[in-house]
C-alpha cells in the first residue's frame, strides 16, 4: 500500500477519533485499496457495507439492506426522540405520524452488534439514496439509545459523487421527494446533522499520463473546452470492433447490451462450446454472484478475470483481459498480452458473510453464510459501466452517447489506463456529459470540511475523553 499524506490522515482519523468521515477522490486514487487495508489492520469493531451485492462482495462486506434488514421500498424520514416514559416516538419533520416500515424485531445478537460496533463503513456511497441513510440513522439511534447522528457510531463514507448516482425510480422518488433536496446521500437529514469531516485523495495511481489525467478531470467537472473535446475525439474510430482487435472491452450502459455483444462474438467462434457450472453452497443470493453461474466459453473467447490471484505468483488481477488458449481436464488456459506463458485457471471460492457477535470476546466477527465456487472468469467483449466500477483496463471501447445519468461518461473513460488505449465509437460533445447542480453544491461544501493535522489533534482529544466517559459510566448497570 502506497502511503501519502491524505491516506495517512484518513487512517489516523479512523483509528484515533470517533468522528464520521467522507473519504472521496477521483477514479484511481486508491479508495478501494485503502478499504481492504483498513479491514486487515484496524483494531476497531467494524462492519463493511455496500449498496449492491456485487459491490459488497468486492468490498469484502455485506449489503446495506441485508445487514439492517431494510425493505426495498422508499423510507419516509422521521425524528426519533425519547419521551418521559422511555418510549421512542416517531414523527417526521413534516409532523406526519407513521408506522415504521421495518417494524419487525431484530434478534438479540444483531441488537448487540448495533450497540457495540465502533465503525460502520459504507463503500460506493454515491449510489446510496438519502432515505436509506436516514433509515440506518433511525435504527442505530433507537438501539444504541443515543440521539446523536447514527447513534454515535463512527461512519466512514467512501466514494466519489462525480461517479455513479443513486437509482431513484420515478414512482419511488415521488413518495419521498418532498423530504429531500436530491436523491443523493448528502441530502439525508442524518448526514446533514453529523459533524463529519472530509478527506480528498488527490494522487492518481491508475493513470500516469498527465495529459490524459487533465482530460479526465475536465470531464469529471464538466469543464470540457473545444481543445479537450478535439483531443478526445481523436480517439473516435467509427466501425471499430473488438473481434478484429484483440484485448479491447466495450463498456455499455445496460446488461442486455453487454450480454448481446458477448453472445454475438461467442457465436462467431467456430469451435466446441464448454459449460462450467458454479458450485453454490448455503446462502449466496443470485444478485451477488461475482460471475456467471453457468460459464459458457470456447477456445478463442476473450475473457476477464473477476478476482485477484490468491497465490504468491499474482499472475492475474480483477479486470485483467486475456484469450482462452486451451481447455483441458477441467483447467482453462488463458493467454494475456503481458504474460509469456499461459495462465492456468482453476475454480476459486467467494464467500457470503454476515456479521455476528463473539460472546466471549465481545468482538464483531464474520460468519460465512454461503460460498460460490467458479472459475474467476467471464466473457469480456463487453461489460456494463456499473460492473466496471473499481476496475482498470488497458484497452477500452466507449460509446459516449449511451450516457443517461450523471457521472457515467467519466466512470467509463476513467477505467482506461491511457488515452492511447481508448477508442470512442461515438463522438463527444458538450451535450454528452450529464451534470447535476446538487453535486456541484455539495463539492463546494466539502471543500470547507477538509481535515488537517490541527483538526486531527482536536478530534483525538475529544475521542480520548469520550472513551474515558464510556469506561466510567454507570448507564449500562443502571
Amino acid at each position: 500500500m502506497i502511503i501519502n499524506k491524505e491516506l495517512q490522515l484518513a487512517n489516523d482519523l479512523i483509528q484515533y477519533t470517533g468522528t464520521s468521515i467522507f473519504l472521496t477522490g477521483k477514479a484511481g486514487t486508491g479508495k478501494t485499496t485503502f478499504l481492504h487495508n483498513l479491514k486487515l489492520k484496524s483494531p476497531k469493531r467494524m462492519v463493511v457495507l455496500a449498496p449492491t451485492g456485487v459491490a459488497a462482495i468486492n468490498a469484502g462486506g455485506v449489503t446495506i439492506h441485508s445487514f439492517f434488514q431494510l425493505p426495498f421500498c422508499p423510507h419516509v424520514p422521521t425524528l426519533l426522540y425519547q419521551d418521559d416514559t422511555g418510549t421512542y416516538n416517531t414523527t417526521n419533520e413534516f409532523g406526519d405520524q407513521k408506522n415504521r416500515t421495518y417494524a419487525h424485531k431484530y434478534g438479540r445478537d444483531k441488537i448487540k452488534i448495533f450497540k457495540t460496533v465502533d465503525l460502520i463503513v459504507i463503500d460506493e456511497i454515491s449510489m446510496v439514496r438519502a432515505d436509506i441513510l436516514d433509515a440506518i440513522d433511525e435504527i442505530l439511534r433507537k438501539y444504541r439509545r443515543n440521539d446523536k447522528p447514527f447513534g454515535g457510531a463512527q461512519m466512514l463514507f467512501i466514494g466519489d459523487v462525480k461517479q455513479l448516482a443513486p437509482v431513484a425510480k420515478e414512482e419511488e422518488w415521488k413518495l419521498i421527494e418532498k423530504y429531500y433536496d436530491s436523491p443523493y446521500f448528502f441530502s439525508s437529514h442524518a448526514f446533514r446533522r453529523s459533524q463529519y469531516t472530509s478527506i480528498e485523495l488527490v494522487e492518481i495511481f491508475r493513470q500516469e499520463d498527465k495529459k490524459f489525467i487533465d482530460l479526465l478531470n475536465k470531464v469529471r467537472s464538466n469543464k470540457l473546452d473545444d481543445e479537450s473535446i478535439n483531443i478526445l475525439n481523436e480517439r473516435y474510430i467509427p466501425g471499430f470492433n473488438n473481434l478484429d482487435n484483440k484485448g479491447y472491452i466495450t463498456l455499455t450502459s445496460h446488461n442486455y447490451q453487454a450480454k448481446n455483444i458477448n453472445n454475438q462474438h461467442l457465436e462467431k467462434i467456430d469451435k466446441q462450446e464448454f459449460a462450467f457450472y458454479a458450485e453454490v453452497k448455503g446462502d449466496f443470493p443470485e444478485y451477488s454472484y461475482p460471475t456467471d453461474e453457468e460459464l459458457i466459453i470456447k477456445v478463442g473467447s476473450q475473457v476477464m478475470f473477476v478476482k485477484n490471484d490468491p497465490s504468491n505468483d499474482k499472475r492475474y488481477f480483477n479486470g485483467k483481459i486475456g484469450i482462452v488458449e486451451d481447455i483441458d481436464n477441467n483447467k482453462i488456459y488463458v493467454k494475456c498480452d503481458d504474460n509469456d506463458e499461459n495462465i492456468t485457471v482453476q475454480p476459486l471460492e467467494w464467500t457470503n458473510v454476515k456479521y455476528v457477535l463473539n460472546h466471549t470476546t465481545n468482538e464483531i466477527e464474520e460468519e460465512i453464510q454461503g460460498t460460490f465456487k467458479q472459475y474467476p472468469l467471464k466473457l469480456a467483449w463487453a461489460i456494463t459501466i456499473h460492473k466496471s466500477q473499481g476496475l482498470t483496463f488497458e484497452k477500452l471501447i466507449v460509446d459516449a452517447q449511451m450516457s443517461f445519468a450523471h457521472g457515467q461518461v467519466y466512470v467509463a473513460l476513467s477505467r482506461c489506463k491511457s488515452l492511447e488505449g481508448l477508442v470512442l465509437i461515438s463522438k463527444i460533445d458538450k451535450h454528452t456529459l450529464k451534470n447535476d447542480y446538487s453535486v456541484d453544491l455539495f463539492e463546494y461544501e466539502i471543500e470547507h470540511k477538509h481535515a488537517d493535522i490541527e483538526k486531527l489533534q482536536t478530534l483525538k482529544k475529544k475521542y480520548f475523553y469520550d472513551l474515558l466517559n464510556e469506561l466510567f459510566t454507570f448507564e449500562q448497570l443502571y
